[in-house]
């Protein structure tokens, strides 16, 4: 009898051991660096319709999911829930909050890092994981109109999307807070090589006009703060202005925060973790002719 109740015991252990092994590996997620990271399991959300990243699609166009990715970060700023994630040496140098009216600011977001769709029904980390496999934190650059033109002119050199211009295309930026026009018709101006896929515009504005700024007529001349991720603020892609304008600029800076986790902030306390039909498609913000 002894024997068997140690037996029991023991099977007890194991099934013990296997459960938490189970649920240790269900609240961690390898990211694309290697890096472990422990995932909220209490986060849960629901999306009234599919929100589109995979089969690169936010390379080829405007999509639901880059829409929300970039109103997340948008949001993030103008609230100014970004001010609580300054470094300590930007703290210090008086560096606490956003240099910029909210109709100055917009968000900008790279298809290419925009990796999987968000099924129907309920969500979690995991899901939100699996689209932005980087540890990508918020970033602040502050650039002229000019500037943001000739940004936008380089991430758009891909367009149209082609298997041989895929990788291209991943710098292709999804926006809040502004329209733009890629006009395909017209041809990419090359500059100098840039990096293994891109090239720096040599004609900025010359296939890509921007219509509005929150509503406001675009001006080349006035200080705009976009709002995106570190990758992006060092240059990452096409994205070389984006570094030049960031060292031009002290107050240009990358935040503490995880982009992830403002996704979640923007999720829960905008949309009250309930994705409904303001994201039901693209919003037109990006007209690729």
């Amino acid at each position: 009898m002894k024997a068997m109740e140690k037996v029991l015991c023991l099977a007890l252990v194991l099934c013990l051991i296997c459960g938490l092994a189970a649920g240790a590996s269900a609240s961690t997620f390898t990211d694309a660096h290697g890096n472990v990271i422990e995932l909220d399991d209490s986060l849960e959300a629901y999306t009234e319709h599919v929100l589109y990243g995979a089969d690169d699609a936010a390379r080829k166009g405007e999509t639901n999911l880059g829409d929300l990715w970039a109103d997340a970060l948008r949001w993030f700023a103008v609230s100014g829930k970004i001010n609580e994630f300054f470094e300590e040496d930007d703290v210090t140098a008086g560096n606490t909050a956003i240099d910029a009216e909210a109709d100055h600011v917009v968000a900008l977001w790279n298809g290419g890092n925009l990796r999987a769709d968000v099924a129907e029904g309920k969500f979690g980390a995991e899901q939100l994981a699996e689209v932005l496999p980087y540890p990508n934190k918020v970033a602040v650059v502050y650039m002229t109109g000019a500037q943001l033109l000739e940004a936008l002119e380089a991430a758009s050199q891909g367009l149209p999307y082609t298997e041989e211009t895929a990788a291209a295309c991943a710098s292709f930026m999804q926006v809040s807070g502004m329209k733009y026009t890629v006009d395909t018709a017209k041809e990419y101006e090359k500059g100098e090589a840039y990096g293994d896929n891109w090239f720096r515009a040599a004609a900025p504005g010359g296939r890509v006009t921007i219509e509005e700024v929150n509503g406001q007529p675009f001006d080349p001349e006035a200080v705009y703060a976009v709002i995106t991720s570190n990758a992006n603020f060092n240059g990452m892609d096409s994205s070389y202005i984006f570094k030049e304008a960031a060292e031009a600029n002290g107050k240009s800076t990358i935040t503490t925060a995880v982009v992830r986790d403002v996704i979640w902030l923007y999720i829960a306390g905008e949309l009250n973790n309930v994705i409904g039909d303001a994201y039901a498609e693209a919003q037109g913000r990006i007209t690729v002719k």
